[in-house]
C-alpha cells in the first residue's frame, strides 16, 4: 500500500509540473502576443516608421536563435544544484518583466527615447529566453522517461491555447492603452515564474529513490544535427503555411472579419492532437511521430491548397494543426531523449532556436514582399508542403536507422 501511495504522489507531482509548464508557456506566449500587437504604436511614438517594425521583430528572432541554445546549455550546468535553476530563472524573468513594463512608458517620451526603446527590447528579448528551454529541461532531468511525452504535451498545450486565443486578444486590445496590458501580463508571468523553484524541488522529491547523478553534458558534435535540421524544416513549413498562406486560403470563401473565428481552427486541431500523440510517442518514439505527422501535415496542406469549399478547408486546416501539434510535442520529447545524458537543455534549446530561425525566415520573406510577387507566389504556396514532406521522410529514415543500429 505504501508503494502504491508513493507512486500516486509521484504521478500527481509530475502532472502538477506539466500543468505548471503549460501555464508558463500560455502566459509567456500571450505576453509575446501583447508585444506584437502594440509594437507598431510604440515604434510610432518614438518616430520609427511602420515599415521598420518588422525589422525589430526580426532582430528579436535573431536574438532568440542565439540565446535559446545558450540558455539551454546554461540550464544544463546550473541545474546540477537543486533549486538554483528556479532561482536564476526567477531573477532573469524579473529583469525581463521590468524591461517589458518600461517599454510603453519609455515610448511615451517621444523621438528622443528611440535608442532607449530599442535597448529595452534587446534586454527583454535576451532575458526572456530563460522561459523556454530551461523550464523544460527539468522534465528531462527529473521526470521518468515514460512520463515525458505526456508532460511535454501538457507543456505544449499552453502554447496551443495561446495560439488559439491570440486573434481574439488582438481584437480586444487593438484600441486600448498599452501600459495596463504590459503591467498585468508581466505581473502574472513573474508570479508564475517564481513558482519554478517549488516545482523543481517537487520533481526532485518525486524522482526514484536512487540519487540523481547528472553526467557532464555531451559535446555539441554528438547532438544528432539531422534532427535539428529536420526541426528547422518543419518549423519553416509551419511558419509559411499558417502565417502567410492560411489567411488567403480562407479569404477565398470568407470575409476578412471572419478570420478571427477561422484561423483558430488550426490551433484547435493542435490542442486536441497533443495527448493522443503523446501515447504514440511513448510507445514508438518522438522521431517516428514527428516523421509521420510531417507527412500527414503535408497532405493536409495540399488539401488546403486545392480545397473547393470552406468546409473542406476547415477540415484540412484542423488536420494540419493536429499534425503540427504532434510534431512539436514529439520534438520536445525526442529532444529530451536525445539529450538525456546531461544535455537536455542544450538539445531543447536547439529546438527553440530552430523555431526562432524559421520565424526570422518567414519575416524576412514578408519584409521582402515575396508574397506579393507573382513569380514567388507558387513557391510560397508549395514550400510548406516540401518542407514537411522532406523533413517527415527524413525523420522516418533516421528513426529506422536508429532502430536498426540497436538491433545489430
Amino acid at each position: 500500500m505504501t508503494d502504491l501511495a508513493e507512486a500516486d504522489v509521484t504521478i500527481q507531482t509530475r502532472t502538477h509540473a506539466g500543468v505548471y509548464l503549460a501555464v508558463l508557456q500560455l502566459v509567456f506566449t500571450l505576453l509575446w502576443t501583447v508585444y506584437v500587437i502594440y509594437l507598431p504604436k510604440l515604434a510610432a511614438d518614438v518616430g520609427i516608421v511602420p515599415s521598420a517594425v518588422i525589422f525589430i521583430l526580426m532582430l528579436d528572432q535573431l536574438i532568440f536563435t542565439v540565446t535559446d541554445t545558450a540558455m539551454g546549455i546554461f540550464a544544463d550546468r546550473i541545474s546540477r544544484v537543486v533549486g538554483r535553476l528556479g532561482l536564476i530563472v526567477g531573477l532573469l524573468t524579473a529583469i525581463s518583466c521590468a524591461a517589458f513594463v518600461a517599454l510603453p512608458f519609455v515610448a511615451g517620451q517621444g523621438p528622443s527615447a528611440q535608442a532607449a526603446l530599442i535597448g529595452l527590447i534587446v534586454v527583454w528579448a535576451i532575458t526572456s529566453s530563460t522561459l523556454r528551454a530551461p523550464p523544460l529541461t527539468l522534465l528531462g532531468k527529473y521526470a521518468a522517461k515514460p512520463s515525458r511525452p505526456f508532460l511535454a504535451a501538457l507543456a505544449m498545450l499552453g502554447y496551443g491555447i495561446a495560439g488559439a486565443v491570440s486573434p481574439y486578444l488582438g481584437v480586444v486590445l487593438r484600441d486600448s492603452d498599452a501600459r495596463l496590458p504590459f503591467i498585468l501580463s508581466s505581473a502574472v508571468l513573474l508570479a508564475v515564474t517564481l513558482m519554478l523553484t517549488r516545482v523543481e524541488r517537487g520533481l526532485v522529491s518525486a524522482q526514484a529513490a536512487a540519487p540523481c547523478v547528472l553526467p557532464p553534458a555531451k559535446a555539441l558534435r554528438r547532438v544528432p544535427m539531422l534532427f535539428i535540421a529536420a526541426m528547422l524544416l518543419l518549423a519553416l513549413g509551419y511558419q509559411l503555411h499558417f502565417s502567410i498562406n492560411s489567411a488567403p486560403f480562407f479569404l477565398r470563401f470568407a470575409r476578412p472579419g471572419d478570420l478571427q473565428w477561422l484561423l483558430p481552427v488550426f490551433w484547435i486541431g493542435f490542442n486536441i492532437a497533443l495527448f493522443p500523440a503523446s501515447v504514440v510517442t511513448k510507445r514508438r518514439g518522438g522521431l517516428v511521430v514527428m516523421g509521420a505527422a510531417g507527412l500527414l501535415g503535408a497532405a493536409a496542406m495540399i488539401g488546403a491548397e486545392v480545397a473547393g469549399s470552406l468546409n473542406v478547408l476547415i477540415v484540412t486546416q484542423f488536420i494540419a494543426g493536429a499534425a503540427w501539434g504532434c510534431m512539436l510535442m514529439s520534438a520536445v520529447a525526442a529532444a529530451l531523449a536525445i539529450g538525456e545524458t546531461g544535455a537536455e537543455g542544450k538539445v531543447v534549446g536547439l529546438v527553440f532556436s530552430a523555431l526562432a530561425l524559421a520565424t526570422f525566415a518567414r519575416m524576412a520573406a514578408v519584409a521582402g514582399g515575396l508574397q506579393k510577387l507573382p513569380d514567388y507566389a507558387p513557391l510560397l504556396h508549395w514550400a510548406p508542403v516540401a518542407c514537411w514532406s522532406v523533413a517527415g521522410a527524413g525523420l522516418l529514415v533516421l528513426a529506422a536507422s536508429r532502430l536498426q543500429s540497436k538491433r545489430l
